[in-house]
């Protein structure tokens, strides 16, 4: 052998061990430091704190609490504002908000762990444990599926039928037997009708199942497991827990205290009472795909139906929106979408006086969660910048942008100014004032009463004392309702007396301007004539 080939082979073998030292050197580094090769992103927790201090007075919202979770713990948590106006409480990680929606994803879990339990298949047919169950259309009624319920996709209307179940004490049968008078909004399975009436119908199924309620099955398969003991289901219960917020109405710009709404006959649309702290917990249970410490409590397959698009949203492609968003779907129980390139599952919720959201990136072991006391909320502009911090991305002012664009909008909708400006002053009913009186009937809801006491005309709900009111004549055969209690969804509203060619009063047509409660469906005719 050659000095040459000798000089050659010692080379090779100088490049192979230097070679091996560096594998071996990048291998140690990539141990130490697993997301080596991804930008390290070190949060300022204190300008977070700060920057959300600025944002509650800026939105003035009663209170605002936030909490992130990240790799499995929850780093951050800000606390801000007062839990009742006029009041010097403030809140904390562990003080109670109505989590409304949000407990949607807890009753698509529950339902997932029936069908690992074997009691039940995602494609059943609702009717095999309704029979009454039934829609605008028979042969639709008979094909809903559970995921239909829970995908929002069966034809009917956002917040359709709302106004059925909001302050009645109609059980979820009751209110389950009255869903075939609301119309459909689309066919079957072809598009998108957020629905709460179908939740409460996937409650239904719930108890059929396991002989308990949605509320009982809340708190042995998730609240009990991960150990979220200040969490409850009825504002029964928030004297004995302690350190809750006051739900607030705003009207001309002054937040107003309310009182709790009692949600958990129905509360598989939105029952959830809980906290920053608690919340973690279930947010934690999420990004670890159904494990909890030793525990699981649903299994991968039930991760991957809940977090499935099972409804698509419009997107735009044609245009830059502001997170580089590709889809936009609905899952069961979750809304599904990308964040600049990641994963992004949420949901938010809207309860009387309180308005929240849970917000997570799964691949960032990422979570937040921001719930409020007031109904003009920065949730999102909360949680976004709350994402951007931790995900390194180059972010903006989005209280801010947030809160610009909602005064925009708040200034610009003047449905009830429009209706105010038309007034005709100086005019009288058609007919006498006692020819109102008696009993409506509504096909969806049930009877309203029109009486009369003390030379006013009232307005009574069988099933809804709270939506009580006294009629105040506005102009021609049309009343001004003058609600007895302050609502936080709507405040300003009329009724109209339909008269025929005879002018006997026929029936009542609704016109209470807002974007949740629909009163318009009520349809109520007189009985009795």
């Amino acid at each position: 052998m050659n000095k040459s080939t000798i000089s050659t082979k010692n080379k090779k073998n100088s490049n192979r061990l230097i070679g091996n030292i560096f594998f071996t050197l990048l291998l140690v580094l990539c141990i130490m430091n697993p997301l080596m090769a991804q930008k390290s992103t070190k949060v300022n927790l204190k300008k977070l704190d700060n920057y959300y201090a600025k944002m509650a007075k800026d939105w003035e919202v009663p209170s605002i609490t936030i909490g992130v979770v990240k790799d499995g713990e929850l780093v951050f948590t800000g606390n801000y504002g007062v839990k009742e106006v006029g009041k010097e409480a403030e809140p904390n990680a562990n003080t109670l908000y109505a989590i409304a929606s949000n407990s949607k994803a807890f009753t698509a879990t529950i339902l997932g762990m029936l069908v690992e339990e074997g009691k039940l298949k995602w494609n059943d047919k609702v009717k095999d444990y309704l029979p009454y169950f039934a829609l605008y259309d028979p042969w639709v009624s008979n094909e809903v599926t559970i995921r239909d319920l829970l995908s929002h996709r069966v034809g009917l209307g956002t917040f359709s039928g709302d106004v059925i179940w909001y302050k009645s004490d109609l059980s979820s049968e009751e209110i389950i037997k009255r869903i075939k008078h609301i119309p459909a909004a689309y066919d079957f399975r072809a598009g998108y009708g957020y629905s709460n009436v179908m939740y409460i119908t996937a409650g239904e199924i719930i108890r059929i199942i396991t002989g308990k309620t949605w509320a009982e099955n809340v708190k042995e398969r998730i609240f009990d497991p991960l150990g979220m003991t200040r969490s409850i289901t009825s504002p029964n219960g928030l004297e004995g827990k302690g350190n809750f917020a006051t739900p607030h109405a705003r009207e001309d710009h002054v937040n107003i205290p309310i009182e709790w709404e009692d949600w958990e006959k129905i509360g598989a649309l939105g029952g959830v009472i809980s906290s920053v702290n608690d919340i973690s917990k279930w947010m934690i249970l999420n990004l670890n795909h159904g494990i909890y410490g030793k525990d699981t409590l649903f299994s991968k397959k039930t991760r991957n139906m809940v977090w499935r698009p099972h409804n698509s949203h419009y997107i735009d492609h044609t245009k830059k929106n502001d997170f580089n968003r590709h889809f936009n779907a609905y899952g069961l129980g979750w809304g599904l979408s990308d964040y600049h390139g990641n994963l992004r599952v949420g949901h938010t919720g809207g309860f009387d006086g309180m308005i929240t959201a849970i917000t997570m990136i799964p691949d960032k072991k990422l979570g937040v969660v921001v719930l409020t006391n007031g109904m003009k909320s920065p949730i999102m502009a909360a949680t976004y910048y709350a994402l951007d911090q931790f995900l390194g991305i180059e972010t903006v002012d989005w209280s801010a942008k947030i809160l610009e664009d909602i005064n925009k909008y708040q200034k610009e909708d003047n449905r009830v100014e429009e209706r105010k400006e038309k007034r005709v002053l100086n005019t009288n009913p058609s007919i006498a004032v006692g020819d109102f009186l008696g009993t409506y009937k509504s096909d969806i809801y049930g009877d309203i009463k029109i009486t009369k006491k003390e030379n006013h005309l009232r307005m009574n709900f069988e099933h809804s004392p709270d939506l009580s009111a006294t009629l105040r004549h506005w102009h021609y055969d049309v009343y001004e309702i003058i609600w007895d209690a302050k609502h936080a969804w709507f405040n300003f509203g009329t009724v109209k007396f339909n008269l025929d060619n005879n002018l006997k009063v026929k029936g009542i047509d609704f016109d209470v301007p807002n974007d949740d409660i629909f009163f318009e469906e009520l349809k109520p005719y007189k009985v009795g004539l």
